[in-house]
């Protein structure tokens, strides 16, 4: 697409508002519209008629979001403050940081994210539409590790270098209670101006209640008291609902780009919802507090330290600037090992610090083998699943690494 050669993602921008592109309109991995599934692009039933910045309809949602968009007295914390953000984070689901990337790491991502957007978007859409929607998504929303054909983003220096920040590593450590932590995985998610839809509310994983030991043990190095019934010693429930509470499988980290605002398509979290075991509401069930409830007032450079249990979704950008959301995804002790994907290329994993170097020595690569796929984005699934078995080189951008 001509207009994506000088995006970036922040400020303002020409990309998105497509207006050939239909409300609620997704594509299965082939680039069609699917007859009856639609993967993960659940249609928004309150969104706006047309996709036009000044449409009637969306003038109408801009107005309510105008008035009523953002979470009541976020609480925002700062990066030394470890015991207030972990009694949020456990409390809520999520605590937002500020000035978790400082000047140059932010810049870095910000580099990192525009130049991977610009090749998701560069193929031109079918029929008029300026993009490629991403398979099964809503319009104007893309993932940048679902869009990459390695399915992570452990391959590109400016995901990569974020995994071990002096700011990020002791919160880290203070929530999964010691340092044997890992990553397992590093991308984010965008939308560009434009996605006037809701994306229904999710948990990206959910809890199965089941306690090997070594969750136990990291219960026990968070401070949590281990009582068991005396005649039968098995775990008392009480503190099987608190190991489990206290103790999620994966903890993400998204970084925020450029300030969230009313406008631009803050994304929103419902506080509590990490202990909940029922399914989140879908969009015609949903209470309109849970639609506002976004973080708005996050600037750039700060973070959002997510437990992926919680319920959270994206929300319409109706401004001129893209909402990027880059992450970096990390997993408890207790399910660290070596089933986790390999899709970070040797030389990568030898520039990080030694800690760095700890919570990735499940996720590179030998030496001299390029992870399959890594570096290819690309908004169908079908073409992603042909260049995982065929890209084994690096593309030039990469071409260094091996």
């Amino acid at each position: 697409m001509k207009d994506s050669e000088t995006l970036l993602v922040w400020g303002e921008t020409d990309v998105g508002w497509d207006a050939n592109t239909p409300i609620n309109e997704t594509l299965d991995e082939h680039g069609n519209v699917p007859d009856a599934k639609r993967g993960f692009g659940i249609a928004d039933p309150y969104a706006p008629k047309a996709r036009i910045y000044d449409d009637p309809s969306v003038e109408a949602l801009r107005q309510k979001l105008q008035q009523h968009n953002g979470y009541h007295e976020l609480d925002i914390c700062d990066p030394n403050e470890l015991e207030r953000a972990a009694t949020i984070f456990w409390r809520d689901g999520f605590v937002v940081v500020r000035d978790l990337l400082n000047e140059e790491n932010l810049a870095k991502f910000r580099e990192g994210s525009s130049r991977v957007l610009r090749e998701i978007l560069r193929p031109d859409g079918e029929d008029g539409r300026k993009y490629i929607t991403e398979s099964n998504r809503l319009p104007h929303r893309y993932s940048y590790g679902t869009t990459s054909s390695s399915r992570q983003l452990l391959h590109d220096d400016a995901w990569a270098s974020m995994v071990d920040l002096e700011t990020t590593t002791p919160l880290l450590k203070k929530l999964f209670g010691g340092p044997d932590y890992v990553v397992v995985g590093a991308g984010g998610d965008l939308c560009l101006p434009g996605a006037v839809e809701y994306q229904h509310l999710h948990s990206d994983v959910y809890e199965r209640f089941n306690l090997p030991e070594k969750r136990i043990e990291q219960a026990e190095a968070l401070g949590i008291e281990i009582r068991r019934d005396e005649d039968s010693g098995e775990i008392e429930d009480r503190t099987k609902r608190l190991i489990c509470d206290r103790t999620p499988a994966i903890i993400t980290i998204n970084f925020v780009m450029s300030d969230l605002t009313w406008e631009n398509g803050p994304i929103r979290q419902i506080p509590g919802s990490h202990t909940a075991a029922r399914q989140p509401p879908p969009p015609t069930e949903e209470p309109e507090w849970m639609r506002m409830c976004t973080l708005v007032g996050a600037k750039a450079g700060a973070g959002v330290i997510r437990d992926n249990r919680a319920w959270h979704g994206a929300t319409p950008n109706l401004s001129r600037e893209i909402r990027s959301l880059p992450n970096v995804e990390y997993g408890a002790p207790w399910i660290a090992g070596p089933h986790h994907g390999k899709t970070m290329p040797y030389k990568v994993w030898e520039t990080l610090s030694e800690h760095g170097k700890h919570i990735c020595r499940y996720v590179h690569e030998e030496p001299g083998v390029w992870p399959g796929g890594a570096g290819l984005n690309h908004s169908l699934g079908h073409v992603r699943k042909e260049a995982k078995q065929s890209v084994t080189s690096p593309p030039e951008h990469y071409k260094h690494l091996v």
